[in-house]
């Protein structure tokens, strides 16, 4: 899915709050400003040269969308910070450096800052060739970060391999009473497996697949992030106890419209908004950064991911699959003696 970024907030910021993205964006572009309290920084003139626009143009942009910028960087010194600043500036670009001579206020940008305004320019060709490389940076490091693919990407949280299990033994619970409960073949399984992917992400498991391009032989549940697998576990487990006491109560198997009215209810109980507003949201978020992903059922929760996000998913702490199932093995062995 193409990238947007001149016009796309939510593409701009997963770009920006990308630690490693910006990290390897800084040592292939070499872009060097004035070192000033620990960090590069640059000019509105020196900005508006390298793009060779006017800083006119950067003005305009600074207008239109100041709060963007500031909150990536962008500042306006003043008073002795500015002083220390100009004599930063006289150090290392001495002469070019008249133009600030008298000024008493002066905006200064970061390197994310500078990424920015890189990502808003339509006027400058420069920016437009820019924002190809970040894109092509943006897509290699995450790939790198994963191993060559971000499918299983969700298997790189600390959370997954609990909730993986923990689901898989609600799972059991929601299928056995299916089976013992209700009176119908075997679609019963797939059918009200799909009723609770819909009630909690809109799609079932046929649209969830091709949104993601699953191939036919990958399992839907092991692309879930944690949360996902969590609240699906809770529906699971919460239904099969409703179709426990509703045969009960009947005393004999329940009909598919029994079901249907039964789960009806049960997913309109006010206690799942808050979860299920949540899991939509870091699906669809999480998705769009991460897989390029576009779930359009989902498109009003998608806001861009915060740089603890990148950091649980690709950072240090996120591993594969097989060394967290190494890790795991004690966890293994207490689940199989509890059964």
């Amino acid at each position: 899915m193409a990238k947007d970024l001149v016009n796309s907030p939510v593409d701009r910021q997963n770009i920006l709050n990308n630690p490693y993205a910006v990290t390897e964006i800084q040592k292939a572009t070499k872009i060097k400003g004035v070192m000033f309290e620990g960090s590069a920084r640059l000019t509105k003139e020196q900005v508006a040269s390298f793009f060779e626009i006017t800083p006119r143009t950067i003005d305009n942009y600074l207008y239109r969308t100041e709060a963007e910028l500031r909150n990536t960087g962008y500042e306006v010194l003043r008073g002795n910070r500015l002083k220390t600043f100009k004599m930063a500036l006289q150090d290392q670009f001495g002469n070019e450096t008249d133009f600030v001579t008298k000024t008493t206020i002066l905006g200064v940008f970061d390197f994310r800052a500078f990424l920015n305004i890189a990502m808003l320019l339509a006027e400058s060709e420069r920016a437009t060739l820019l924002r190809q490389m970040i894109l092509d940076i943006v897509i290699d490091t995450i790939n790198q970060r994963t191993g060559g693919g971000t499918k299983y990407i969700n298997q790189r949280d600390e959370d997954f391999i609990f909730a993986y299990f923990q689901e898989e033994n609600y799972r059991r619970e929601f299928t056995n009473a299916l089976r013992d409960h209700v009176d119908m073949g075997n679609f019963k399984y797939p059918l009200y497996t799909d009723k609770i992917y819909v009630s909690i992400f809109r799609e079932n498991a046929r649209e969830y697949r091709n949104v993601l391009k699953l191939h036919d032989k990958d399992k839907v549940r092991d692309t879930f992030y944690s949360e996902i697998l969590d609240l699906v576990a809770s529906y699971e487990y919460g239904f099969a106890k409703v179709l426990e006491a509703a045969w009960q109560n009947k005393g004999d198997k329940l009909t598919p419209w029994d079901v249907d009215t039964l789960f009806n209810e049960f997913e309109k109980q006010h206690l799942w908004k808050p979860l299920v507003e949540r899991v939509r949201h870091k699906m669809a978020s999480r998705d769009m950064a991460f897989r390029d992903a576009l779930h359009l059922k989902l498109e009003k929760y998608i806001t861009p991911l915060k740089a603890d996000e990148f950091e649980r998913f690709l950072g240090e702490k996120s591993k594969e699959l097989v060394e967290r199932l190494e890790e795991a093995k004690d966890v293994f062995k207490r689940l199989k003696e509890r059964e």
